[in-house]
């Protein structure tokens, strides 16, 4: 079996509330995941052995430290560790984070779970293979942050947070925590793109 990284325990920022220390962990899928692992098949874009399992810390709804999963690829770890080491110490609050195989692999089933996610071999309608497929983007609080495309809001119904102008608890806004804190590692929000909005998206390319 792979053996985990240490875990990285960091300190809070000056003048921050007293709070767990942020902690994050990087590991190599081992067997006992793999065997589980339905989000990869033959034919993905990446091999499991370019992913990892990422472990870090978040703020939750409840107002509570937890810690959450993500699977990655190897070399966008440091980067995602990084901007969510941020999220945390600012208290941008995620409802939950685990790998899509706890809702069966579906990216409708997580995202009617309000999970954040990462890694999931699918492709785009008309475009080819997602940013996720090669597990270099992330989707957080899918339910408050929906994706609008031609009219049609995915996840169905959350037309009650198509008015970005509201600031409910995960949303996502320009400039905000979250986009503050993952455009200071490089990646990019889609809820700029004007095409459509994918106000849960983010990726290393804008894609």
């Amino acid at each position: 079996m792979a053996l985990a990284l240490a875990s990285v325990v960091l300190a809070p920022a000056a003048g921050a509330q007293a709070q767990p220390s942020f902690r994050s962990s990087v590991a190599p899928i081992d067997p006992a995941f793999r065997a589980q692992m339905t989000s990869w098949h033959g034919g993905c874009p990446v091999p499991v052995s370019d992913l990892r399992l990422v472990r870090a810390s978040f703020w939750g709804f409840d107002g509570r430290a937890h810690q959450g999963r993500l699977i990655v690829q190897r070399s966008y770890t440091s980067p995602v560790v990084k901007a969510l080491e941020t999220l945390y110490y600012g208290r941008f609050p995620i409802r939950r984070m685990q790998p899509v195989e706890a809702y069966g692999s579906s990216d409708e089933r997580s995202m009617a779970a309000d999970n954040t996610s990462a890694f999931n071999c699918r492709g785009v309608p008309g475009a080819g293979w997602s940013e996720h497929a090669y597990g270099r983007a992330i989707d957080i609080n899918p339910l408050e942050n929906p994706e609008v495309r031609q009219g049609v809001v995915s996840p169905p119904g959350e037309r009650a947070y198509l008015d970005r102008r509201k600031w409910k608890k995960g949303m996502i806004h320009s400039g905000d925590k979250a986009v503050s804190a993952f455009a200071a590692v490089g990646w990019h929000w889609d809820g700029y793109w004007h095409s459509l909005k994918d106000y849960q998206h983010f990726s290393w390319n804008g894609q």
